[in-house]
């Protein structure tokens, strides 16, 4: 039997997402800073009416995949294809100027919070990845998910999280006695085998669908069977040593060339949205806590906050100007890049599960994902102020 408790956790989720969401637009701020801020309020950090719950999380990765999902079907293949280097030189700049960083803010603190050099290296991976879904809610929010620039960014994105995924392969396996150039080796051919994979099964499944709708027309099981793709692709992915939502947001561009693209989004868009998304955005906040910050540490968060924003303004942003982006998109890049979420939770969870890391680098990792969270959103308003929607 379902516990009463949840239905009453997820109607406080949904009203107070939307109504926090509603007053922030109201005074010209992206909705999703009102959702994420509902989170906070509800959670352990404020008035502690919910606590981080084990079926909300569930909930929420489900929104996330969905989310990721959507983002695929929107994406342009022609802008992508023609932003695939710019996407690629902008995520890896900005992988290695916040890893570089982070490690630097963590080693001038290791002597107080005892730190070792290992421990140093991977925090800078726990910083090095970006937040997809939050940048994609922002953009499509206003308009600019299609963009060259959202098509930039979706780009980079997905290459941060390949990146952060090999990186954190590498330095998992120096913190094991089992590592070797063949494990590396075999997790690099993982990788390349679920694309190489992908690719093919993307193609076969644009195919099926434009011949389903031809044939039927707009039914209802096309979205389900649209749905089913995505959830095999998140599995696959995990199985080749992904991430899900790198498998969902590729399962999304499968169908962003064919003729029902637009019946998908609608649909997929109605599921998401009034239900997963503002569950996944809250969850966010709900799992904010303070509890444990010495001075040390809380100076160390400061720093490390300061040091995730810059190094991924300056890095994507570097990058974007040596892909021949002006110097008001390559700050938009730039400041679209700067949130964090979902990847280095899970990259700090793996590292505290291994011993690799103390649990008492977590709740700097929360700050670090919250404030990034919530000024994304309001970084990319303003770089993209003055801008018509496309």
């Amino acid at each position: 039997m379902i516990d009463t408790k949840l239905l009453l956790i997820v109607a406080l989720i949904l009203l107070s997402t939307k109504v926090l969401a509603l007053f922030v637009r109201r005074i010209h701020l992206p909705q999703v800073v009102g959702v994420l801020v509902a989170g906070v309020l509800l959670g352990p950090a404020v008035f502690n009416l919910i606590e981080p719950n084990e079926t909300i999380s569930v909930i929420a990765e489900f929104g996330v995949i969905l989310l990721l999902f959507s983002a695929g079907m929107e994406t342009d293949l022609r802008q992508l294809r023609s932003t695939l280097k710019s996407s690629l030189l902008i995520s890896a700049l900005g992988v290695i100027a916040a890893l570089g960083g982070g490690f630097a803010i963590a080693l001038l603190f290791g002597k107080q919070l005892g730190f070792s050099l290992f421990q140093c290296f991977f925090i800078g991976v726990i910083i090095a990845s970006m937040s997809t879904s939050i940048t994609v809610e922002a953009l499509s929010e206003m308009g600019k998910l299609k963009s060259k620039i959202g098509t930039a960014l979706l780009g980079a994105s997905l290459f941060d999280d390949i990146l952060v995924i090999i990186i954190l392969a590498v330095v998992m396996g120096l913190g094991s006695t089992g590592f070797s150039a063949i494990s590396l080796l075999i997790l690099l051919l993982k990788i390349a085998a679920f694309f190489a994979f992908a690719v093919a099964a993307g193609f076969g499944v644009s195919k099926l669908f434009n011949y389903m709708y031809g044939r039927f027309g707009e039914k209802r099981r096309l979205t389900i069977f649209a749905i089913v793709y995505c959830f095999l692709m998140a599995y696959l992915a995990e199985l080749f040593g992904l991430a899900d939502i790198t498998g969902a947001y590729i399962a999304g561009i499968a169908f962003c060339s064919t003729r029902c693209v637009e019946m998908l989004e609608t649909k997929t868009h109605g599921l998401s949205y009034m239900f997963f998304t503002p569950v996944f955005l809250a969850n966010i906040g709900i799992h904010t806590s303070f509890s444990g910050m010495t001075g040390s540490l809380v100076l160390f968060t400061v720093l490390l906050v300061l040091v995730s924003i810059l190094s991924k303004v300056i890095g994507c942003g570097l990058g974007a100007k040596i892909s021949r982006f002006t110097n008001r998109e390559s700050v938009q890049v730039g400041v679209g890049m700067v949130a964090r979420g979902e990847v280095s939770f899970i990259v700090a969870a793996k590292g505290i599960a291994a011993s690799y890391i103390s649990t008492s680098i977590y709740p700097s990792i929360i700050v670090v994902v919250l404030v990034t969270v919530l000024i994304t959103p309001l970084l990319l308003k303003a770089a993209f102020s003055g801008t018509p929607k496309d």
